[in-house]
């Protein structure tokens, strides 16, 4: 049996012993990885002191759910092709009201208006019923089709079933270097046409840098910030600043999370008063949308010297604990065959509802073309 259909076997398994896992690939490379948790306990984290794989709420004051390093089997494997995916789906697809997202639009500009806040990011969803229940087939199709995204498909039984596709990086840490990105604006991708960037887009974008760069701040030395990039990120295009700094000796994981999210990019800003005009007006729970997943403190053994090779030797070997997360933007909940597409735009002063609602439409159908 070739690698890679042991690899996805083993997924499957897992799935069908209603075991918890998740599988995902990076947008840095073309490895395939993946956690199977050995039980169903659900484990929590506060600290993110642990070492494994975390899921993330929006709301912290909710427990973050992680895959320990001791309790799971890690395998990865390289894909350089696409991976076949037979998948055929009936569905039914309801929109909420367009009204509703129009109503709570104008809400939050009347907020702005009124000095609560600078931004907030306003969301909702969507639902698409499904013939078929197969999310590691939904996850081939995502990787085939988002290869510069953090595309995951993320399952506990106690817990819920979870895809997506996000281009976002909230920050990683290797060793002291942390690197965290500023993304923000959207407009949808036209072929042989460059987008042309509004006040309002290019002053949503400098809110995230700006607010990023302030909160790094008593924690990092020696920042840089690069000039603002257009990327494309499906259909959809968006700006991009990277930052980087050096993490202090004194700095914690936990102390950089609780600094940085929720960002602008997904909450608002300032953050307080936006993240709390969110759970008061929003009407439903994000639960795990907006929040973050990726690698909890894994342990990287590299050469000191790139002459020596081997790494087994301690005179030649440096070890750094790595962290990634990914903002859990552009996903999808499968409830009792039912898939709920998380939507959400920033909202400031210069914001059109009408406008709002057609950006949430063009998000949606990033994720929902799997489906189709």
């Amino acid at each position: 049996m070739p690698k890679i259909d042991a690899f996805f076997e083993a997924l499957e398994q897992q799935y069908s012993n209603n075991l918890p896992f998740v599988v995902y690939s990076r947008p840095i490379d073309s490895v395939l990885k993946c956690w199977l948790q050995t039980n169903d306990e659900v484990y929590k984290t506060n600290t993110f002191s642990e070492s494994g794989f975390v899921f993330a709420p929006f709301d912290l004051s909710d427990p973050a759910i992680f895959f320990p390093s001791e309790h799971s089997n890690f395998f990865k494997i390289e894909s350089t092709s696409d991976i076949e995916s037979e998948l055929e789906f009936e569905f039914e697809s309801k929109i909420e009201s367009k009204q509703n997202h129009i109503n709570l639009v104008s809400k939050g500009i009347e907020a702005i208006e009124r000095g609560d806040f600078q931004k907030v990011v306003l969301s909702r969803f969507e639902t698409q019923k499904l013939s078929q229940n197969k999310p590691i087939a939904i996850f081939k199709r995502l990787y085939n089709k988002y290869k510069n995204a953090m595309v995951y498909c993320w399952f506990h039984p106690k817990i819920g079933l979870w895809l997506g596709a996000t281009p976002e990086l909230l920050f990683k840490v290797e060793g002291q270097q942390l690197t965290t990105i500023s993304l923000a604006g959207t407009q949808p991708f036209k072929p042989n046409n460059s987008p042309q960037w509004t006040k309002k887009e290019i002053e949503e974008q400098l809110i995230v840098t700006d607010f990023l760069s302030k909160k790094i701040l008593p924690f990092t030395t020696n920042t840089k910030i690069s000039d603002i990039e257009t990327v494309k990120a499906g259909n959809l295009w968006h700006l991009k600043t990277y930052l980087k700094s050096r993490l202090a000796k004194s700095s914690t994981l936990k102390t950089v999370i609780e600094a940085l999210h929720p960002t602008p990019a997904v909450c608002g800003f300032p953050k307080d008063g936006a993240k709390a005009f969110i759970l008061n007006n929003e009407n439903y729970s994000r639960e795990f949308y907006t929040g973050f997943l990726g690698e909890l403190n894994l342990k990287q053994t590299k050469a000191r010297n790139a002459n020596k090779h081997n790494i087994e030797n301690n005179a030649y070997a440096v070890v750094k604990t790595q962290s990634n997360f990914y903002v859990n933007l552009r996903c999808m909940q499968i409830k009792d065959n039912t898939a709920i597409i998380y939507v959400g735009g920033g909202i400031t002063k210069d914001s059109i509802p009408e406008s709002e609602w057609q950006e949430t439409c063009n998000k949606a159908k990033t994720i929902g073309s799997i489906l189709i």
